[in-house]
């Protein structure tokens, strides 16, 4: 049985004042069966693991170097001494805003098991790409290029979000969901093979929220969500996890 993952990003929102969310999160993480992430700025990872209590905390990206002349950048390593277990890898606005490409993600993937990190590996399409229906080319592309072979279910959660779906209120319908996550199983096993493949939790991200959480997780292979906004918040983040939670009894 896979474990379900409740991943929440924060992005480039929080300073020390937005911990106190983690202590009423801490709480429901406590209640079910399903594992916690939050990945906050990297400046407060260190911070909150005291408040943490039973949730993973992990970064929102690393550089493929485990160190170096790279001024503004993160290792892997510094992420896993700062308390991080977890780093977000290829989420599509670092492709975008970065010009991030597969090999890339591919080697920062690899430096993020160098340092014993697990790596959330995103893939999606955009608007264009959804409407010209080469939705499954595009995630076939970044699958196969963006994760290296050593993959396994103990270093890999792979993240399907639609770019056209994140932050805009817009969220496929569920048999779309279902038709991408049991197209990314097959993909999977078919390459490392029926266990490996079977192991690796997949997870649905874009307009993740409490109202349509429960109809999400029930989908095929949806083993949890990768969630931006509504994850700053307790109030918010929390029926979600008890959501997931739920869907796993």
């Amino acid at each position: 049985m896979r474990t379900k993952l409740a991943a929440g990003n924060w992005k480039m929102n929080g300073t020390r004042a937005a911990l106190e969310e983690l202590s009423a999160m801490a709480t429901a993480a406590d209640k079910g069966t399903a594992e916690v992430l939050i990945c906050p700025p990297a400046t407060l990872i260190a911070s909150a693991v005291e408040q943490a209590g039973p949730i993973a905390l992990g970064g929102q990206d690393c550089h493929d170097q485990p160190k170096g002349a790279h001024t503004g950048d993160l290792s892997a390593k510094m992420l896993a001494d700062a308390g991080a277990t977890y780093v977000i890898l290829g989420h599509s606005e670092r492709r975008t805003d970065h010009e991030e490409t597969d090999a890339l993600i591919r080697n920062k993937c690899r430096a993020a098991w160098s340092a014993g990190l697990k790596a959330v590996v995103c893939v999606g399409e955009t608007l264009d790409e959804f409407e010209a229906s080469n939705t499954l080319d595009i995630i076939g592309g970044q699958l196969a290029s963006s994760i290296p072979d050593e993959a396994t279910g103990h270093n890999l959660v792979v993240a399907y979000e639609p770019v056209w779906a994140i932050g805009t209120g817009k969220v496929p319908t569920v048999q779309q969901i279902g038709e991408v996550h049991d197209f990314i199983r097959s993909r999977l096993e078919r390459r490392f093979g029926a266990g490996v493949g079977r192991s690796v939790r997949l997870l649905y991200g874009g307009s993740v929220k409490a109202a349509n959480a429960e109809e999400i997780f029930l989908t095929s292979n949806v083993d949890g969500a990768l969630v931006g906004g509504a994850s700053l918040k307790a109030e918010d983040f929390v029926p979600i996890i008890d959501a997931l939670n739920k869907s796993a009894q």
